[in-house]
Parts: C-alpha cells; structure tokens; sequence
C-alpha cells in the first residue's frame, strides 16, 4: 500500500492530492512527527521531480561534469591522483626495504664484540625512518585524499615492539630504547626531521666503522651522500617556514620523496653486501684476535709457572748480591707473567663483550692497557728470567763454559727479542708519522741515504764492506783454482782407469770375432735392426765413461743411423721409423697448426639469421584504455566551440626560413608579422598573410640568435645574443646595439614599453632603450632563467635555480632546488617564494596579471601558477598540472593560446603538440608526432587572428604555420592526399596522418578531443564538421625543382610596395 503511494507521487510530483489524505492528517498527539514526515516526503518529492525533469530534457544523454567548473576534470584529477599514490606507495616500499635490512643488519651484529652501538644506532635510525614516514604519508594523504589513507600516530612504533610495550612482564635489554612517538609531529618539523635523520645516519655510519676489520667503500660513499643531500634539503627548507600546509610546498616534498629513495635504494643494496660478506669477515678477525689472546694468556700461564718452579732453587739464597740479584729478576719475571696472563683475559673478555664503548669512546690509557699490556708483560717478564739465569749459573758456581754457553745464548735471545720488539714498536710510530704513506723499510732507505751524505759516516759505511768484498774475493779465487786442481787430477785418475778396463775387455772379446777383427769401444748397429730409443744413446755393454767422451760418439752415431735409416717394417706388420730430422719435425708441425685453423675457422663461423623487416603498428588506443579519452558529450559550453576549431587547424604553409634551428619566434602583438631566430646568426620578420611572405632579414654577425621580443605596441623587435641586445624596427632598422659585459639569460619588456628587464645571472638589470642602467634587482645564490612583468608594473615573477642554500650548502646527488619568486619592483623584496625540483626554463603570463604559465625541461608538464593578492602581498598557488597523453619530451616554451588566453599550448620534440582548455586543464586537441617536418623546437600563437592561427619551429629551419584552410585550399589538399595516398599504397602501403582529432562517435578507435552531442544535433552533422584530417605531402618529397620553384616563389611573392632587404647593424 505504502509502496504504491509513493509511486504514485512520484508519478506526478506536482501534484499534492495523490497523496491520500491518510498520509497529511494526523491525529493530535502524532502532529509533529507527522509534520516532520511531510517535510521529509515533499523533499524527496522536489528531488524525484528534478530528476525526472532533467531525464526528459536530455533523453539518453549522459550528464557530463561541465569545463566551466572551477575545479579540475574528474578524469584528470583521477589521473594525478593515481600518479601520486603510485609514486608515494613507491618510496613507502623503499623505506620498508630499508628497514627490513636494518634489522637483519642488528640480528646479524649480535654475533660481534661491541655491537651495543651499532645496535642502538640502527634502532634509532628505523625510529626516524618510521617518523620520516610518517610525515611524508600525512604530505600525501593531503594531496591525494582518495589514494592515500591517513594513518594514527601510533604507527610510529614498530609493530613488533608494540606488544612488547603492552607486556608488562617484557624489561627490554638496558642498550635498546623504546621508539618514542612525538605528539606534535607536524609538516612544520620537516626541517628539523631530516637534519635529525642526517644525524643518526651519520651515528649509524661512525658505529659502523667502529670495525677496523672491514670497510665497505660503498656503503660510506652511499650513506655520506645522503648525509649531505638531507643537510641540504633541511637548510632549503627552513626558508618556507610556516608554508608547509600549502600546495605548492607539498608538491615539492612529494617530489623530494623519489630523490630520497633513490639514496635508500643504495643504501639498502649496500647493507644487504655488508652482511652477506662484511659480518662474517668482521667475525672472522675478531674469532682470530680472541684467540691470539688466548695463546697469549696461555703462554704466559705457563711461564709464570717455570719461573715459580725454578725460583724454588734460589729463593732460600739470600746471603750474597749476586744471589739477591737473581732473586729480584725471577720475581719480577713472575709479577710480570701473571700480568700478562691476566690482562690477556681482560683483553679477551672485553673484545667478546657485547656492551663495550666504542673505540673513540675509551680514553687511551685503557685501549693501551688492554690490547698492548700482555705483549708487553709477556716480553719483559722474558728478559728478566733471561737475566735471572744468567746470574744464576754464575752464583751457583757452575762450571765456567756452562755459564759462558749460558750467558751467550741468553743475550742472543734476548737481543733478537729486543729487535723484534723495537721493529714492531717502529713500525707503529712509522704507520703514525707518515698516515700509512711509507713502510719502515721506506723509511729506514731514506734514512740510511741521508747518513750517507756525511762524509764521516760514508767511510764507515763503505770502506768496511769494500775490504769485506776484497777479501772474499781474493778467497774466492784461490778456492776456485784449488778446485779446478782436484778436478783435473780426478779426471786424469779416471781416464787411465777407464783405459785399462777397456783394453782388458777387448782381450776378452777378440777371440768371439769371426771376422778376424775387434770391436770399437763404441757400439755400432746392424743396419737391419730397428732403432730404438735406448741405442740411440749408446749401448748398454759399452763401458762407462766420462761425459765428456760420450757425447760426442752418441752424437754421431744418432745422426748417422737418422740419416741412412728408412722406414723398416717389423715382422708383425708396424712400422718402426726413424728419427725424423729437425727439418722434418718443423714441417710436420706446421702442417698440423694449418689444419688445425682451417678446421677451427670452419666450425667457428659464426650463423647470421636471415633479417626481415617487420613494420610496426600506427599506435591506436584500444577502446576504453585511456580515460581522458572518454570524455562524453558536453552541453552548452565554451568547449563545445574550441574542438571543432583546433580539429579543423593543418599546416598550410611550410616556410624555409633559416639553415639551422629554429631558437625561438613570436608573433607581434597587431598579428601583423612573426619573427623568428635561428642559430644560423639571423632574424627573419614575416608578414602575416596568404600566404607569408617575407619582410625583412636581420643579420647578426656576433653571434646565434637566441630570443626574440616583440614590444607591446608591436612597433619595436628586440633580438637577445649571447652578451648584447638589439632594439630593431618593425621595418627592420637596427636603432641601438647594447652590450652587456655578461652573459644574457632573456629579456623581457616593461608594460609600456619604454624599457626591458636582461637577466643576467643573478641580476635582473633594467634598461631603456638607449642601453642606460635604470636599476638592478639581486637575488642572492640564485641563478635567473626568466622573468615576467606584470601589466601594473609593480611585481615580476622570476624562474631559477638555487647555487647554495641559506647555511652554504650543495647537494651531494640530487638535484638543485628552483625557485619561482614574486617580486616587489616598488619595495625590491620577494613577496613569496615556491620551491619546485624540475628544470625550470621560462615563465609567461596571461593578459589579466592572474595566473602564469611556466615551462620545464625535459619531460616534465607545463603548470599553471595563480597569483593571489593577501594584504597587498602576492603569493603562488599551484592551479593545474597539464598531462600529456603519453610521456613526450618538450621543447621550446609553452603559451597561452586562444580568445582570452583560454588555451595552453605546448610542442614535443618528436613532432607531438598539445593543446589543453586553461581552466579545466583537459586536453582538447592532440597532435601526433609528424612523419615529415618532426624534431620541433618552438612554437606561438597568434592571438588577434581568427580563425585560430600557430607556428612552429623545427631543427630543420622550418616554420609551419597552422590555420583553418579555405575551402579551395581544402579541396586542393584533399586531391593532393588522395594522390599521395594512392601512390604510397602502391610502395610502401603506409599512410601517416599529421592530426589526428576523430569525431567522437569514434572514441573507440581513437579519442583525442572532447566535444558536445547536443550541439551538432546527430552524428552525420558531428561528422561533416569534424571530419578526419589526412596527411600533407611535404615539399620535401617532391623533386628538387619543385622544392626550390616554391621556394622562390615564396621568396617571390611579396607586398608590391614593399622591398625583401637583408639587414644588419646600421645607425639609427
């Protein structure tokens, strides 16, 4: 029942009598929930009207949030908001990473002697981390409110401690402090957070190399320079004080969070190296120091005892002086030795202790007693027992050459033990003097070449060691010749003993001679035997004889059998040949090497895969990818009227202007003429018109022309060069050369023309046109790209870079902070300054003096910057951030475009040009990158022409202008890109198109501007208006003559009572 009601009113909402009066009576005790109920109902009733209102009207239109709102589009909004999470979600990662590796970092350090500091201070540095955290969330969060969630405060503590805190029965250990939350942690503490994260990275790096045992160079190096860029960022920051709730200074805290996490990138791969190879080395050298101890210790335990022991001889002597006297040294030998035992244990519990102060935090007498006092016991309680016994053996009345034996070997011992120990204790202070720049052998050289410059001490040196050498030389030479002697006469015996044997051998053998001859004493072979290894050098029943008689009878009969012995078969089949020559040999080796390299160059022949050339994609959007693509139909707005106007805009004239880049251009304020500049060291001025011709040509023989200016009246032109002005006629005629004894950065006219601002540096010098200083503004540590003045002339905005921070400081990584400064001209003070992190490059205002447009390198996006007035004081506030469609490297600066400066405009260096509405910051028309005429520089519009008219420049030297054509020159260029379409397909069958602007019925295609439905009416109409526009065949692609024939013609046609003259510097 009550359902149906309802429906019923809400069928016709207008009319209160379908309600039952039921429902508007009411009893008296009910009256006021009854009124109530009724207030309620008739609300819902208006709202159900309005809505069935606005269904009837609209049909099946899609409401769209309308451009002329003062707020951003939801799609780019939503898009901002999604690269700003992402970039914040990165560098929480980061931290997290880091953190991880912290604490891995203090699990593995537990294991280490002397690790409470490292361990304290890599507890206090995860405590900054989650505090630096923390803010930077809260920076975030108001940024991006629907991306990134706040989090309390108590997430400060580190989750695994959290329950600790809660436990009552948990004591925490003595050397780690609970994480301390700030209650009034605020943005403003910024400042003060990172010069405190500086000092506890720096404490964590002292702590670290609190272990002499290893160093990681790239750990220092990492941590040192985030030392340095946070002191810098903290310096910086402590001149926005009291502005870190404002946009702009939040933006440029969000960018500085990738800068830091790039440090914490490096230095978490660092500490990961540094435990994986660092602990256990550290591990290593300290197991070996404890152990050293411990033989120490063991050494001189064992010591203590001889001594003990041998003091029992002795002890009860103590009638004589010699007696008292070895008392006295084994006494002190065992004072000694005890010593030593106990400081070794000392030494090697306080290694091993796990709450000993770091080096630096000892005084020196305790590091010495500690590590050098058990060495040092040890060595003198030696010496004493050396002594000792000497004396001993004296008064026990031993036998003379047992205390001789005694006393000789005691002092060797104890000499060499002296020398060991004053070599050590010179290599310390060695190490000391010269900072481990020179050895003690180094310094031991220049010492003894110093001592041999005194003529006292070079005799000494020298003539000892000269009748040392004499003398070992006269005995070398008779010991050489008694030598020689006994060899000859050792072989003389040896010859006659080795005759006679022979003979009585051939005695022997003569009779078994059927030949009736006797043998050689050299064995000679049957030719018919195969040679063997063995015969080769002689045989075995051949006597023995010395070397001398051997070698050569060998040598012979080896050579002799190599040369008449062929290749003899054996009677199972092998052949058994000879020796080959060294001749033979040499051959067969090389004929070995040549096959082995023509078999390896064969099998190393490198297989080359055929190449096919692949064609890529014309890079279309599939439906839906992108959400600025899908911005529907619009209802009576401005924008309606922008798309179908930048869609119909081509390039139809190609201008060949200069031979090099093209610097900069601009159009004159009357839309009369268009100058550009090229580093070709010319300025040409155009006449607008159809088509362009050219009016003048200003030669500069200084130097590249980097700017040019038209003055607000658009009778004046300056052109900037490297270090001077000129101030030319809009006919052409140089009126004044002003040179600048520095470098020029831009220029810029004063509102009425009668001056200009030069940036130079740091300075921003006012001039009249005459060249005469009028003032200078100096911004210290600052470097000046661009300035702009306001139209009341009071207040410039100035673009630039910061050298130095208020304390001195450089950063050490990451890059310099900008600056975008209000200026008051009248109190020569800033109003206001906005920190931002990309390459700025110029500056630009609008016509009302509200909002400034200023341009970056590189790939950052053009922003647009309000300029609000608080108490007669101007301040900057970030308005909109136009983003691309696709990442796009710009060039040149950006502009205002359109009726009131309602458009921005912007080129890419490939060819991409984009044009968003100001106050929405939508992108309306997008231009993809060019097949011919790409590589662009620069680019400006023409505000007082209508249609929409622009330019652009391009390395080539050539100006475009784009415009709406005409209906003639549309049906020529129509023909033209049938025909050229036609032919390509026949060669290479591709079709690039300059704009692409589809209709945007075809949004699933290709989508690049917005537009209304309810303005065109239906889709054929949409269609006939914002037809696709084809590509433009280039003069380049036509043939030498036609190129240079529209050339000349180009040239050719000019005003008739106008002459083209090419100008340089004249008087005025």
């Amino acid at each position: 029942m009550g359902r149906a009601t309802l429906a019923d009113a809400a069928a016709h909402p207008s009319d209160l009598t379908a309600i039952p009066a039921g429902t508007l009576a009411s009893s008296p005790e009910s009256s006021r929930h009854n009124t109530k109920r009724k207030q309620t109902l008739l609300t819902l009733l208006d709202a159900l009207a309005e809505l069935s209102k606005d269904e009837e009207l609209g049909g099946t239109v899609i409401e769209q949030p309308s451009f002329e709102d003062d707020r951003d589009v939801p799609t780019v909004d939503e898009h901002l908001q999604k690269v700003g999470a992402e970039a914040f979600n990165k560098f929480q990662r980061r931290i997290h990473n880091l953190d991880r590796e912290l604490r891995n970092f203090a699990n593995a350090a537990r294991q280490l002697g002397s690790s409470v500091g490292i361990l304290s201070s890599s507890f206090h540095l995860r405590e900054r981390l989650a505090q630096i955290l923390f803010l930077f969330r809260e920076n975030a969060a108001d940024l991006f409110p629907r991306k990134v969630p706040r989090r309390p405060r108590e997430s400060l503590v580190d989750p695994n401690l959290q329950h600790w805190r809660k436990s009552k029965r948990y004591k925490p250990p003595p050397h780690v402090a609970n994480p301390t939350i700030m209650e009034s942690l605020d943005p403003e503490d910024f400042p003060f957070q990172l010069q405190m994260f500086a000092k506890d990275v720096t404490t964590f790096l002292d702590c670290l190399n609190e272990f002499p045992e290893f160093t990681d160079e790239a750990v220092n190096s990492s941590i040192l320079s985030l030392e340095g860029d946070l002191k810098y960022w903290a310096s910086c920051l402590k001149a926005y004080e009291g502005q870190f709730r404002y946009p702009a200074v939040e933006r440029y805290l969000h960018d500085l969070s990738a800068e830091m996490g790039e440090h914490l990138d490096s230095i978490t791969s660092s500490l990961s190296v540094f435990i994986e190879i660092g602990v256990p080395t550290i591990r290593f050298a300290q197991k070996h120091t404890s152990q050293n101890l411990l033989n120490l210790s063991t050494v001189a335990t064992f010591f203590s005892a001889v001594t003990a022991t041998t003091m029992q001889f002795s002890y009860t002597d103590t009638h004589r002086p010699i007696a008292d006297a070895v008392n006295g040294f084994w006494f002190t030998s065992l004072v000694f030795s005890i010593g030593a035992a106990v400081n070794s244990l000392l030494g090697l519990t306080w290694k091993q202790a796990m709450y000993r102060s770091p080096g630096h935090r000892v005084p020196w007498w305790v590091l010495i007693w500690i590590k050098r006092s058990p060495l040092v016991f040890l060595v003198l309680s030696v010496a004493c027992f050396s002594i000792g016994l000497v004396l001993f053996a004296y008064s026990s009345n031993q036998h003379r050459i047992v205390a001789t034996i005694t006393t000789i070997f005691s002092a060797m011992s104890c000499f060499g033990l002296a020398a060991v120990s004053a070599w050590f204790a010179s290599e310390r202070w060695a190490f000391t003097r010269h900072k481990g720049r020179k050895w003690l052998a180094d310094v031991i050289s220049e010492t003894k070449v110093e001592l041999a410059m005194v003529p006292g001490v070079k005799w000494i040196i020298y003539e000892p060691r000269v009748w040392f050498w004499t003398i070992s030389g006269w005995c070398r030479r008779h010991l050489h010749g008694i030598g020689r002697g006994l060899s000859r006469f050792n072989s003389v015996v040896v010859d006659k003993f080795s005759r006679h044997n022979t003979m009585d051998t051939d005695r022997e053998k003569a009779p078994e001679d059927h030949n009736g001859r006797g043998l050689s004493p050299v064995y000679e072979r049957d030719p018919s035997e195969p040679l063997s290894p063995i015969r080769q050098r002689g045989s075995d029943a051949s006597p023995l004889l010395p070397i001398s008689e051997m070698r050569i009878p060998t040598t012979v009969a080896t050579s002799t059998d190599a040369l008449s012995t062929s290749t003899i078969m054996s009677e199972d089949g092998s052949s058994n040949g000879a020796v080959p020559t060294a001749k033979s040999r040499f051959a067969s080796a090389v004929r070995s090497v040549m096959m082995l390299r023509n078999a390896a160059g064969a099998a190393s022949m490198p297989f080359t895969p055929r190449r096919q050339r692949t064609t890529s994609s014309d890079g279309q959007h599939s439906k839906g990818s992108d959400p600025l693509e899908q911005v529907g139909m619009l209802r009576t707005s401005r924008v309606a009227t922008l798309v179908p106007k930048l869609k119909s805009l081509e390039p139809t004239q190609d201008l060949p202007a200069h031979q090099a880049l093209v610097r900069h251009l601009q159009f004159s304020p009357n839309g009369r003429f268009l100058a550009t500049s090229s580093w070709d060291r010319t300025s040409v001025i155009f006449r607008v018109g159809d088509p362009f011709t050219v009016h003048r040509i200003l030669a500069h023989p200084q130097g590249f022309v980097g700017q040019v200016a038209w003055s607000p009246t658009g009778h004046l032109l300056l052109t900037k060069l490297n270090r001077g002005i000129k101030v030319w006629t809009e006919d052409g005629v140089c009126r004044k050369t002003i040179d600048r004894r520095r470098s020029v950065q831009s220029i810029a006219w004063l509102p009425g023309g009668e001056g200009l601002m030069s940036v130079e540096g740091s300075d921003v010098v006012r001039l009249d046109l005459s060249g005469q200083v009028l003032d200078t503004y100096h911004f210290d540590r600052m470097t000046l790209h661009d300035v702009a003045v306001t139209q009341d002339g009071q207040r410039m905005l100035c673009v630039g870079t910061l050298m130095a921070s208020g304390d001195g400081l450089h950063p050490s990584k990451s890059r310099a902070e900008k600056q975008i400064i209000a200026y008051n001209l009248d109190k020569k003070e800033i109003d206001n300054r906005v920190p931002v992190l990309h390459d700025v490059r110029d500056i630009t205002l609008a016509k009302n003096d509200q909002v400034a447009l200023v341009s970056y390198e590189n790939k950052a996006p053009p922003q647009l910057w309000k300029i609000e007035m608080v108490k007669d004081t101007a301040r900057l506030s970030l308005r909109h951030t136009y983003m691309p469609k696709f990442s796009v490297d710009f060039a040149g600066p950006s502009y205002f475009g359109g009726k009131n400066d309602q458009l921005v405009l912007c080129a890419g260096k490939a060819g991409d040009i984009h044009i968003w509405d100001r106050e929405s910051a939508a992108l309306l028309h997008h231009v993809r990158a060019q097949a011919l005429g790409g590589d662009l520089t620069c680019i400006a519009w023409n505000h007082p022409v209508d249609p929409f008219m622009f330019a652009t420049g391009s390395h080539d030297g050539a100006v475009k202008i784009w415009t709406t054509p005409s209906a003639e020159q549309s049906s020529q260029h129509y023909s033209q890109e049938d025909s050229a379409a036609s032919s390509q397909a026949g060669t290479n069958g591709r079709n690039t198109p300059r704009t692409i602007s589809p209709s945007p019925y075809e949004l699933g295609v290709r989508a690049e501007s917005p537009s209304m439905q309810s303005v065109f009416g239906s889709r054929d109409a949409l269609e006939q208006v914002a037809s696709p526009l084809q590509e433009q065949p280039s003069p380049l692609q036509e043939g030498p003559s036609t190129a240079s024939g529209s050339t000349s013609q180009l040239y050719s046609q000019k005003a008739p009572a106008e002459k083209s003259v090419t100008f340089s510097e004249s008087p005025s």
